[in-house]
């Protein structure tokens, strides 16, 4: 029957979707492989100097994350060296004056877990110690035997800590007629601001490239899924890139020319890039060096050739990105800093142009009353509301068919086995009494989008991380900790993670199986069957979800059970007023 057939296309999707999303979570997800030392050794040669005609000739930008294993703690790395300190309302690290790189960066307001006394997030760390992290800027010369600063090179500092309003500048002298000064600017969030001025001092002109790099080394910790992305990543007017680490360390990722723009390397919460003047053409590149834990992933990029006259200076400005994928402060650096597509580093998928309008009015929600998980509550209900006409009218019609299931038991005893004369009369007597056996298909494919775009947001946005609703539920972004299988704590038993079912997954499935009851039962025995299955499959799919999803997901269902008791009420009140008349 037409109908039955509908009722299984709404299944299939419903399953569909639900599988989709829980594959992250049930399926293994496949890991970049380990190059061999000679695979790694072919795959940078082949992808080893800047593109572009005017890039001199055998010319290779430095690798900037040393390819050595790490002998040494992280804070021994960071004593050996002369540094500029960095202190910020937000950051605290410092700058390497060796190679005058920055590689040390701690974020101050995120923390590893939601205990506040846990560490901070380390996100840049020095060459040598434990996954190095680092970016830098700098020159490459036309002629080979001008003598640059590289990462060998001690630059002198005039003194002072790094502060918003309170730049640093660090000076060199190449001994031959150049010097180079460097002065760094940071403002009260992630973005420094570097302009180099090289003077020329010499009899010759002198032919320079800008570039600048951002380079980690050891095998990046990407839970990267179809769900949200990590790895290389660039921006550009033209849109956002996003590559794969294997096909970086397999050389599949040719150099980009391109003006302006920004690259670097996105993790799931952070980002550290590097970017250029945006209106200089530049070469951009992503690079692969070694195998395993000596590997080393470069962005970089590769500016246009610039002359420094005898007697005369140039300058060249660039910036570096390194902190949280805070959306607004994104969208800021987009509109401000005019770094194209900036905001695209947040993963808001397939669904942009419906999910970033719904983190925005979560967030606004968020603010009127402070707290996340209320503020999907009211979420909800706005989404609701917009619904509310279509999932009226599914309802009415819903409810119309149920009423119709003792007609539909004497059709199907009279009609017998015959299925062809079966289908018939119960379309006929659909269309007798008025029902449309589709119509509750409609509200379901328009709420899958934003089910999908509000799983992202939840996912993704680091606004969400660590963000508390109430008594157990401390991180939203995070699944329920508690579970039904030791009495939600009570037995001291850690269960598999298959059953880790907490509270919010039950009460869902609860309310799934309130609402399951108010539907119309489907004849076909098996298939009622199958139905009532459904509440405890998408309970134990779903169960692992971020625990803001399963808020707002329950309480979707209650509010349709008591939209569909309303209704109910309404019909029963008007055939009681009908059989008075």
């Amino acid at each position: 029957m037409q109908g039955m057939e509908q009722r299984n296309l709404v299944i299939f999707i419903a399953l569909a979707v639900a599988i989709l999303l829980g594959s992250q979570y049930l399926l293994p997800h496949p890991q970049r492989p380990v190059q061999t030392a000679e695979q790694a050794a072919q795959n940078n040669a082949a992808n080893q100097s800047p593109a572009g005609p005017n890039a001199p000739t055998g010319a290779q930008l430095p690798n900037a994350a040393a390819v050595a294993a790490a002998i040494e703690t992280r804070e021994q790395v960071l004593g050996e060296t002369a540094r500029v300190a960095i202190d910020t309302p937000r950051m605290q690290g410092s700058i390497n004056l060796k190679g005058a790189r920055f590689d040390d960066l701690i974020l101050k307001n995120y923390r590893e877990t939601i205990d506040p006394a846990s560490p901070a997030i380390v996100l840049l760390s020095p060459s040598g110690a434990p996954n190095a992290y680092r970016a830098s800027q700098g020159w490459i010369a036309k002629d080979p035997s001008v003598k640059l600063p590289n990462d060998d090179t001690v630059w002198q500092s005039a003194g002072g800590t790094l502060a918003p309003g309170k730049p640093v500048t660090l000076t060199w002298d190449n001994g031959a007629g150049l010097t180079f000064e460097r002065q760094i600017l940071v403002d009260d969030n992630f973005l420094f601001t570097v302009k180099d001025t090289v003077t020329n001092a010499g009899a010759a002109p002198v032919a320079l490239f800008p570039y600048g790099s951002v380079a980690r080394t050891g095998e990046p910790s990407a839970s990267s899924t179809w769900v949200s992305y990590e790895g290389p990543i660039g921006g550009y007017t033209t849109g956002a890139e996003e590559l794969s680490y294997k096909d970086v360390a397999a050389g599949k990722t040719p150099p980009k020319e391109t003006v302006g723009g920004w690259l670097g390397f996105s993790d799931k919460y952070w980002l550290a890039a590097v970017a250029p003047d945006q209106k200089t053409a530049i070469s951009a590149r992503f690079t692969h060096t070694g195998a395993g834990e000596t590997q080393s992933f470069q962005a970089d990029y590769l500016g246009a050739e610039t002359d420094v006259a005898p007697g005369a200076s140039i300058l060249n400005s660039g910036v570096v990105f390194a902190g949280a994928k805070e959306v607004k402060l994104l969208d800021q650096y987009t509109k401000n800093a005019g770094l194209p597509n900036f905001d695209r580093a947040v993963d808001f998928g397939w669904f942009y142009f419906l999910t970033k309008p719904i983190f925005y009015l979560l967030d606004w929600l968020y603010g009127v009353v402070g707290n996340f998980g209320i503020a999907i509550l009211m979420l909800t209900v706005v989404i609701k509301g917009l619904f509310f006409p279509l999932a009226n009218k599914a309802f009415k019609n819903m409810d119309k068919m149920k009423q119709l299931q003792p007609e539909m038991a004497k059709l199907k005893e009279q009609c017998g086995d015959d299925k062809v004369k079966l289908q018939q009369e119960t379309m006929a007597l659909y269309k007798r009494m008025g029902v449309n056996p589709v119509a509750g298909c409609l509200p379901m494919l328009l709420q899958i989008p934003v089910f999908f775009s509000l799983y992202k947001v939840l996912y993704v946005t680091i606004e969400m991380r660590h963000a508390p609703f109430f008594g157990w539920i401390q991180d939203l972004s995070a699944p329920d900790p508690t579970t039904l299988f030791n009495l939600f704590g009570l037995i001291p038993w850690t269960p598999p993670e298959f059953l880790m079912i907490g509270v919010w997954p039950v009460i869902y499935c609860i309310t799934m199986l309130l609402q399951q009851r108010m539907q119309p039962t489907p004849p076909d025995p098996t298939q009622a069957r199958m139905m009532q299955f459904m509440p405890f499959i998408f309970t134990f799919m779903l169960g692992k979800f971020p625990a803001g999803l399963m808020i707002y997901y329950s309480w979707n269902n209650i509010l349709t059970v008591l939209q569909q008791m309303l209704i109910r009420r309404r019909g029963a009140a008007a055939a009681a007023r009908a059989a008075r008349a």
